[in-house]
């Protein structure tokens, strides 16, 4: 076959696209083409094993089992999840197989159902090297290919339900009465079922097989988990907990029905596991991450590393083997003593655990934590630019050092992703250019909510031109 240049582009863990727009077969297939053929010339010998998973979207079957035989022309071992799983279920499984080559989940996590995606795992079950993602496009044919190998269909979520359930210890102290929304998606009945183990009572929502997910997105957070904090305080739930649709990221619902912010649920899961628990290592978020989770870290006695925008540079420090938990700003969690990505099932039933045994609500969770480090308010804004003006402020933003900003003078300085000030109360604000859109994004953090839309309008002025 002849290459041609290519048209699928991956982002930073896939390829997604609109099912009108290009997810189908054809192209399903020379993704998966490409994919066999680097893993083959990994394992020439042939040795290598290779899991395929897949969501409960739009033909998310067929497409994993075109997928797998494609990877198994190449004479790989090629295993299919006999159903819907979410997407740490392939991730468990690679890290779980000294065989293992890597993994593919047909899904397009928290995405409208009007979109597919692929997402690729290495053989760690972590998030794949840009470098091996470029050579992933770089092979892809212009036809799909015709040959298909023989696979093996398999349950690949009862092992990893065994070890989570391992992982997070036995049976419930307090039960509690357990809203669970898997939000349509591929961990619909598990979490659930995993919930209900550990001794609690569990009312499921959102779990009938609807391809257009009954119009919301599978995505954790308002105006979509609304169905989740009304059927809390109708049902007086001790809490609610959402997973997005591919089990990868977890919110939580107080009592009160009032969803957590990343802001709260991040350091309250750090202060569990690094307090009650007793778990230790360095912890890493990303650099547009809540103070909140250094503040705990730092009172916990823990190292703390912030690193630029993007999973990848946290999973980066995973590899280093020394981190308890790594986070980033949209509440995707890994504690790499279970897997070196994230896995919403686990953070979900940790949260469950930790009210269980603490004998408090989970809002009196979050009061005492902020008694502890302080309560903060956090935001974010996207300012859209003309692209002359968009590439001005990237030219400019190397040598931008601002003296005082919001009448504030910064007491630390970073260009490591943008232009991040911190200032004496841990308040901070970062102005961050798109990589690939006219949009400057600007993230202001501070005590009380003048104090940080003070330091956003400040720093959008800054972005806008006033420079």
């Amino acid at each position: 076959m002849e290459r041609t240049t290519p048209i699928i582009r991956f982002g930073n863990d896939g390829w997604h696209a609109r099912f009108d727009e290009g997810f189908d077969s054809r192209n399903v297939i020379r993704v998966a083409d490409a994919l066999g053929l680097l893993w083959a010339d990994a394992a020439p010998d042939s040795s290598g094993s290779v899991y395929v998973g897949f969501d409960t979207r739009h033909r998310s079957e067929e497409f994993a089992r075109e997928a797998a035989g494609a990877i198994a022309s190449y004479g790989l071992v090629v295993k299919v999840s006999s159903s819907p799983c979410p997407t740490p279920v392939v991730g468990w499984n690679c890290a779980h197989d000294p065989k293992a080559l890597g993994g593919v989940v047909i899904t397009s996590s928290e995405r409208s159902c009007e979109y597919g995606g692929l997402i690729v795992r290495g053989s760690d079950g972590g998030t794949c090297p840009r470098e091996f993602l470029d050579k992933v496009e770089q092979e892809i044919f212009q036809q799909a290919s015709t040959e298909a190998g023989p696979f093996e269909v398999a349950d690949l979520t009862s092992p990893y339900v065994r070890a989570l359930a391992e992982f997070v210890g036995g049976p419930a102290i307090r039960p509690l009465k357990v809203v669970v929304d898997p939000m349509y998606g591929s961990a619909t009945g598990v979490l659930a079922d995993l919930v209900r183990s550990l001794g609690h009572e569990v009312i499921e929502i959102h779990a009938e097989k609807l391809e257009d997910f009954d119009g919301i997105h599978p995505d954790p957070k308002d105006p979509w988990a609304d169905a989740c904090e009304q059927e809390v305080v109708a049902a007086g739930a001790d809490l609610g907990i959402l997973v997005d649709g591919d089990g990868d990221r977890a919110a939580a619902v107080d009592e009160y029905g009032n969803i957590l912010a990343v802001r709260e649920l991040t350091p309250l899961l750090l202060s569990y596991i690094g307090g009650e628990l007793g778990m230790r290592g360095r912890v890493v978020t990303t650099l547009t991450c809540s103070a909140s989770v250094e503040l705990e870290a730092q009172k916990l006695g823990f190292e703390y590393t912030s690193v630029p925008v993007g999973f990848g540079r946290i999973y980066r420090e995973l590899q280093e083997g020394d981190v308890l938990l790594g986070a980033e700003e949209y509440g995707g969690i890994s504690i790499p003593a279970h897997l070196k990505e994230r896995d919403g099932l686990l953070v979900s039933l940790l949260l469950v655990q930790m009210v269980s045994k603490s004998g408090l609500t989970l809002r009196e969770l979050v009061n005492k934590l902020d008694a502890e480090i302080g309560s903060r308010r956090y935001i974010r804004r996207d300012v859209r630019l003309e692209p002359a003006l968009t590439q001005a402020f990237r030219n400019v933003l190397p040598g931008l050092n601002p003296q005082e900003i919001a009448g504030r003078v910064p007491v630390e300085v970073s260009h490591a992703d943008g232009l991040r000030l911190k200032f004496d109360d841990d308040s901070w604000v970062l102005m961050r250019p798109s990589r690939t859109d006219s949009v400057v994004r600007v993230y202001a953090e501070a005590p009380t909510a003048r104090e940080r839309d003070e330091l956003l309008e400040s720093a959008c002025s800054i972005a806008r031109g006033g420079f």
